[in-house]
């Protein structure tokens, strides 16, 4: 609402499959069995879409059955036998679907800004790292050039087959692309004045750091607003009323304290249930002046400079020496990670960094390929990887 508001025309996208996104708005969405639901126009500079996964899972598979089917190869698997349903117990399928959808949506350009809206924190968590994740097997089990020389060869079924990998893996890398463009993408997290949702928020801290998204900033829902100063401060409702605010003020304070990097913005309860485009509007632009932190104002575009840094990113150094003497250090900020959760493995090419129950795989820098890890430390929000030369792979 508050990018309708400044002028934008928006295209407002959930991705919760409990779709209480038409309940919020007060709108009831046109629905077809069987059909992929497309955009609604809602308000004027307003269209909204609920992503349906299942809808999309069976209109992409029959497209594939199509072209796989006109093969003409007799003794391959019959996937015309099988249900789009049966596929919907792999994991990741239908997340990946929805992303791809929301990466088309914004190639189109039809929209100034597109906002989703996502599922509770695993499961946005488990969105995000999809893509990557998946492209990171498929390059290993069928690699690129394997890929490429299966669709060049004789096997028709094969080819075809190796075509529609390829295709696949284009759509998921756009994806990937989209979601680790900080200067497109950004996060806002949603949370509540509660102590247990706030340890909660500084792990979503920790593991978009370690994932390298842009995190905008945190938005603490149903704060209790000040107490009118007529109010009798003796009165029992009062007292409760007025410590509850202190409590939550707290936590906000302790939020604060452990994301300084991060704005925290504060949306006051508003009382009745704010259902509907007015009520939604009106909620926007009192939240929009209920900022506190620094930096500059995320809802309104934000700072080029702050939008292109990259926490995640690695940096490797040679840290001493020469030749096979030499320490390289490979440095990743990890802010307000949990040190007891820290875990690093290595898996041929790749650092495997694990924290707060995220994973991430690294590709190393081609000199530390040829290293062997030497220790790690972390400290102050930075991790540091050692890195000595191997013997038995470093050029002489």
């Amino acid at each position: 609402m508050a990018y309708r508001a400044a002028g934008e025309c928006v295209l407002l996208a959930s991705l919760d499959q409990a779709h209480s996104l038409g309940d919020a708005l007060g709108h009831r969405f046109p629905r077809d069995p069987g059909t992929v639901a497309g955009v609604t126009s809602v308000l004027p500079g307003l269209d909204v879409i609920e992503v349906d996964s299942l809808a999309l899972l069976e209109d992409r598979f029959r497209g594939v059955v199509r072209v796989l089917g006109g093969a003409g190869h007799e003794h391959g698997v019959d996937l015309g036998s099988l249900d789009p349903a049966e596929l919907t117990g792999l994991p990741g399928v239908q997340e990946l679907l929805m992303l791809s959808e929301i990466a088309r949506f914004a190639d189109e350009g039809d929209w100034d800004v597109i906002v989703v809206d996502c599922p509770p924190t695993a499961d946005m968590l488990r969105i995000v790292t999809g893509p990557s994740t998946l492209l990171g097997y498929l390059d290993r089990i069928w690699p690129a050039h394997a890929r490429a020389m299966s669709a060049a060869g004789r096997d028709l079924r094969q080819a075809i087959l190796a075509v529609t990998a390829e295709r696949i893996a284009g759509a998921v890398a756009r994806v990937r692309d989209l979601l680790a463009d900080r200067s497109r993408t950004g996060m806002r997290l949603i949370t509540v004045a509660e102590r247990v949702a706030v340890a909660e928020s500084v792990r979503v801290r920790s593991a978009a750091a370690l994932l390298d998204l842009r995190l905008d900033e945190v938005v603490v829902n149903k704060v209790l607003p000040p107490l009118p100063e007529a109010e009798p401060a003796d009165h029992p409702a009062v007292r409760w009323y007025a410590e509850r605010r202190a409590e939550q003020l707290g936590v906000i304070a302790d939020l604060r304290r452990r994301i300084p990097d991060l704005p925290v913005r504060i949306a006051h309860h508003s009382g009745s249930e704010p259902v509907g485009a007015e009520p939604l509007a009106a909620l926007a632009l009192e939240t929009r002046g209920n900022r506190a932190g620094t930096g500059p104002d995320p809802m309104l575009g934000g700072d080029a400079a702050g939008r292109d840094a990259r926490p995640g990113e690695p940096q490797v150094r040679l840290e001493s020496g020469s030749g096979l003497q030499s320490v390289y250090t490979l440095r990743l900020a990890l802010p307000v990670v949990d040190p007891a959760t820290l875990r690093l493995g290595r898996v041929e090419d790749d650092l495997i960094v694990g924290a707060d129950g995220i994973r991430r795989r690294l590709r190393l820098a081609p000199v530390l390929r040829r290293c062997t890890v030497d220790g790690a430390e972390l400290g102050d929000g930075l991790l540091v990887v050692r890195f000595r030369p191997d013997p038995e792979v470093w050029p002489r």
